[in-house]
């Protein structure tokens, strides 16, 4: 059995009524805090697009840009947009701007100025679903696999936080190994990409036969956030999930994918990380 002092002050009891502390360590203590709201006054920078996207390169700032960049891969030019960066390590997300677009203060969030009023659109799956619907493209218009697109999209939504929050930073971020929350996590972890590997054993796409914002949306987050992001590959046993890779080399080798995910990244290898993207044209400055 485990013991349950060995990663933490032996003694610790949570206190009746839980306070911050003035430093609690870890990757996002500088910005982190009980409240929501703007920090700081500041607009939000206009293109010359009618979509205007604020966003990080992370796995969930990858589905939007990977959506966008298909959309303009399969004729839809007025998919055209500018990707601002919006450095959530520095707490770029708590600007006046930002705040005012999305009160919960997470990238990525997008603003469509092609309608009247303008459109405003945070959260990534309610982006997806807004631009698929908005070009009539990468999602069902009716039948079982708009049900299956759905279906799985919602999963991504509700199981990516044990991924990131839970596994990625008690691994990755945490200033402390805690063995309790690390091996919670990985189970957890493991269960989805089983669940995935099991799915996708039987189906080409996650809805199906077609290939849609589901696996756009799924695609930056199993594996992908665990082989790059959290490097733990290795220690999840990722190669045993054999149809998972199938699927995701095959996402991977789309060039419309290519380009997304490098948009609005910040770390990377030598030609992964596109700060801003404003034209097609911005991707030749990565060779």
């Amino acid at each position: 059995m485990t013991d349950p002092n060995r990663n933490h002050p032996a003694g610790y009891e949570p206190p009746k009524v839980w306070t911050p502390k003035t430093s609690h360590g870890g990757r996002f203590a500088g910005i982190n805090q009980p409240i929501s709201g703007a920090r700081f006054e500041q607009a939000l920078p206009i293109g010359k697009h009618p979509l205007q996207l604020y966003s990080q390169g992370t796995p969930t700032g990858q589905k939007v840009t990977i959506l966008l960049e298909e959309l303009l891969a399969a004729g839809h030019a007025d998919a055209e947009y500018d990707a601002w960066l919006v450095d959530i390590f520095e707490g770029e997300q708590f600007s006046s701007g930002f705040v005012d677009l999305n009160p919960n203060s997470k990238i990525p969030a997008l603003i469509d100025y092609s309608t009247d009023p303008v459109t405003r659109v945070f959260e990534s799956g309610s982006i997806l679903v807004y631009l698929a619907e908005r070009f009539g493209a990468f999602l069902p218009s009716a039948g079982q696999e708009r049900t299956n697109t759905f279906n799985w999209l919602m999963w991504q939504m509700g199981s990516a936080p044990f991924v990131g929050g839970g596994f990625g930073h008690f691994y990755a971020y945490a200033p402390i190994k805690i063995e309790y929350a690390i091996d919670r996590y990985a189970m957890e972890t493991k269960r989805q990409l089983h669940v995935l590997d099991a799915h996708l054993a039987k189906n080409e796409f996650l809805a199906g036969d077609t290939y849609t914002i589901a696996d756009m949306a799924v695609w930056p987050w199993y594996p992908g956030s665990l082989l790059g992001v959290y490097g733990a590959g290795e220690f999840l046993d990722v190669d045993q999930y054999t149809h998972l890779l199938r699927w995701y080399y095959a996402i991977a080798a789309r060039p419309a994918v290519a380009r997304g995910r490098v948009v609005n990244r910040i770390n990377g290898a030598a030609g992964e990380c596109l700060r801003e993207r404003h034209a097609a044209s911005d991707f030749d400055s990565l060779s």
